[in-house]
């Protein structure tokens, strides 16, 4: 054999393989945020798991608040339902998208449950309700500190995807772009105090 035939063999050696090696990196890049996503997933599950608790709780005291309890019933739900079409396709824009909203919602309807819960010294002191409360709460920094290491996850896939050469290889072989699940805008707002 020739030293040209050589040199052509080595050069397409050399493309094959940096070619698998950047496919393999974007497969883990890939595997990872969704991992990532499953760790959100587990949280979403022990929150939306504690709420129909934390709601038989308060209907004990809080009978004539029937709304609140169908309000926060209803975004539970949609929360729920929101959560499975997510984890069919974590990444995909417009199930994160619904996630992170119907998430926002159903914080906005404890949130009023737990200001009426301020009105109300015998729910407020009650075992289960301040257990139950508790939990909610580690939950939702688990949820909070999942999510930034998703969207940890996401921003390296993504920037994986569209550097040179990987981004003709994820154009080629279907690399899609991932979305952040990112905090609603009533989370991002500044609470005023006046005094």
């Amino acid at each position: 054999m020739s030293i040209s035939v050589i040199v052509v063999i080595a050069v397409l050696a050399l493309v094959v393989f940096s070619v698998l090696g950047v496919y393999n990196g974007l497969v883990r890049a890939r595997n990872g945020y969704k991992n990532a996503f499953a760790q959100i997933d587990v949280q979403l599950t022990r929150r939306h798991d504690l709420i129909p608790n934390l709601v038989e709780t308060a209907k004990a005291y809080l009978a004539h608040e029937r709304g609140t309890l169908e309000a926060i019933v209803a975004a539970r739900n949609t929360a729920v339902t929101a959560q499975a079409a997510a984890s069919a396709n974590p990444g995909d824009p417009e199930a994160m998208g619904k996630l992170a909203s119907s998430e926002q919602a159903l914080s906005g309807a404890l949130g009023r449950l737990f200001a009426l819960s301020e009105a109300y010294p015998d729910l407020k002191a009650s075992q289960n309700m301040m257990q139950l409360s508790e939990e909610l709460t580690s939950t939702e920094n688990r949820v909070a500190f999942a999510r930034q290491a998703y969207n940890d996850a996401v921003l390296a896939y993504n920037n994986k995807r569209e550097v040179f050469p990987a981004n003709m290889i994820a154009g080629t072989f279907g690399f899609t772009a991932a979305a952040p699940l990112e905090a609603g805008p009533e989370t991002r707002e500044v609470p005023r105090v006046q005094f």
